[in-house]
């Protein structure tokens, strides 16, 4: 069996603030895994560990087989939780910066998305509005041909409307044999593409099953699942 991150006691603090406590995980390659939890219940950390961000505190983290570097990177399409584009650029620029840097980058699939939303590769970046520019990053991002896709909060702040086509950019540009780890709060909008779950709470990993399993085990949505086990 593959897996495509592995995490091994994996812990992470900030001085005496514990974000991450002794995680142990093994992600298979191929599916859709939600890494689900309230904000500051350590996603963004697990994420920054796993692209080489931060360093662990103790344990140990693998992508791919490897530890964090040039080389996971290469394979590893990271989409962040802010916008990573300059606002000097045109869309045509940011395609071909794109292209520049990464190999695996598939510049067609990119302009027919960007057709498909009407936004103009004349278009500067700075022109676009807020959701358009989220919609942007997503698109570079989904348009390389990656083993590994993290899209931190991807849908978070989009209208309720536009959710549908960022699932559908997704699901349209993931390989076969990829793996997406999609960190977020919102679960409802995500949940019917998930393969996978893993609920964060406070630092400590309170479930990690795959989804078709815990509906038929437990007769419940994820999301309510996800309300019953972060309720306050």
């Amino acid at each position: 069996m593959e897996y495509i991150l592995e995490c091994g006691g994996l812990s992470k603090s900030y001085g005496k603030t514990v974000a991450l406590c002794n995680v142990d995980l093994k992600i298979e390659a191929g599916g859709v895994v939600g890494l689900l939890g309230p904000n500051g219940s350590g996603k963004s950390t697990l994420i920054k560990l796993a692209m080489g961000m931060l360093q662990p505190t103790t344990g140990a983290i693998l992508v791919d087989g490897k530890a964090p570097s040039a080389a996971t990177k290469a394979v590893t399409a990271y989409l962040p939780d802010t916008n990573f584009l300059a606002d000097w650029m045109k869309v045509s620029q940011a395609i071909a910066y794109m292209k520049d840097f990464f190999p695996d980058f598939r510049a067609e699939n990119a302009k027919e998305m960007f057709e498909r939303l009407g936004i103009g590769l004349d278009q500067r970046i700075k022109s676009l509005s807020k959701g358009n520019k989220e919609k942007t990053g997503l698109i570079l991002t989904m348009a390389r041909c990656a083993k590994l896709y993290i899209l931190d909060e991807p849908i978070a702040g989009v209208d309720p409307a536009a959710r549908a086509f960022i699932l559908y950019v997704i699901m349209r540009n993931k390989p076969v044999d990829s793996t997406i780890l999609l960190c977020t709060h919102l679960i409802a909008d995500i949940e019917p593409i998930l393969t996978h779950a893993i609920f964060l709470n406070r630092g400590l990993v309170v479930l990690d099953e795959e989804t078709a399993k815990l509906k038929a085990e437990k007769g419940k949505s994820l999301d309510e699942l996800f309300r019953e086990v972060f309720k306050w």
